[in-house]
């Protein structure tokens, strides 16, 4: 039996409300476009791409906030399943250009609706009164990420050396 004290304190912590509430969408996601083969990540990377067509995968990580290496394993996935192309900058061998291909653009066109259906059944679970108060706090957060100076992440503390 779950102590309700316990179970109570779960329901007012701000991490285990967002973990579950991106439980909810995850699922949201795979019912709407999970049947596509397309993760959400993937998706995000192509519609990405499609509004900035030749961005770097630098610029990609910075729009998206998917970290670089991640960015470089998903967009070479990409590549393989025919979605993207990339090639070699001509001002600056070290970075890549990324464009869709015909089949990107076509996955992007098809799996739009179900990623907007994925929205509606977020807001929907809300009342009407929050939509504006919820979307409005989740962008103050996301910013946050994008000014690590303001951010304040508490650090673990550091652990004592034994002396030898």
């Amino acid at each position: 039996m779950v102590k309700e004290a316990h179970a109570e304190a779960f329901g007012k912590s701000p991490y285990y409300l967002l973990k579950r509430a991106a439980q909810f969408a995850a699922a949201s996601y795979a019912s709407h476009v999970g049947r596509s083969g397309l993760t959400a990540r993937q998706f995000t990377i192509l519609k990405a791409v499609e509004g900035n067509e030749g961005a770097s995968q630098t610029a990609l990580v910075q729009i998206t906030g998917i970290d670089r290496s991640t960015m470089a394993d998903v967009v070479a996935r990409l590549i393989e399943q025919g979605y993207l192309h990339r090639r070699r900058r001509s001002d600056d061998a070290r970075a890549n250009t990324v464009r869709l291909s015909s089949a990107g653009r076509r996955a992007v066109r098809t799996n739009a609706p179900g990623v907007e259906g994925v929205d509606k059944d977020i807001l929907a679970a809300l009342p009407r009164t929050h939509r504006k108060p919820f979307i409005e706090a989740l962008a103050m957060l996301a910013a946050r990420m994008n000014k690590p100076e303001e951010t304040v992440l508490a650090k673990p503390p550091r652990k004592k050396r034994k002396a030898v």
